[in-house]
């Protein structure tokens, strides 16, 4: 989008980006509200318990989130395994050279 056009345009239409929120208290917000979940009373007088969708949207989030932040760890890790491999084989190598001092 131009300079003129973002300064003289119409509304922007707004990007459909997802939330900067944090789930974890989205999901706590809707526990206290107590609007996690519809209680419906059958014709034999059983309770039946669903989560709201809202609810369930907020723990796919979190779960989402989780997962992203675990393949981040995942791949942290496997650089730190292969950095340590590389420095004991270096370390193996120099410890059964033939140039050791005596």
């Amino acid at each position: 989008m131009s300079f003129l056009s973002k300064m003289y345009g119409g509304k922007t239409i707004a990007n459909n980006k997802e939330s900067d929120k944090n789930p974890n208290r989205v999901t706590g917000g809707l526990k206290a509200q107590g609007v996690d979940r519809f209680t419906f009373i059958a014709e034999d007088g059983l309770k039946k318990e669903l989560p709201t969708l809202d609810y369930v949207r907020s723990l796919e989030e979190q779960s989402r989130k989780q997962r992203a932040a675990i393949d981040v760890l995942e791949r942290k890790l496997a650089r730190v395994e292969k950095a340590q491999e590389q420095i004991s084989a270096s370390f193996n190598r120099l410890s059964t050279s033939k140039y050791q001092p005596s």
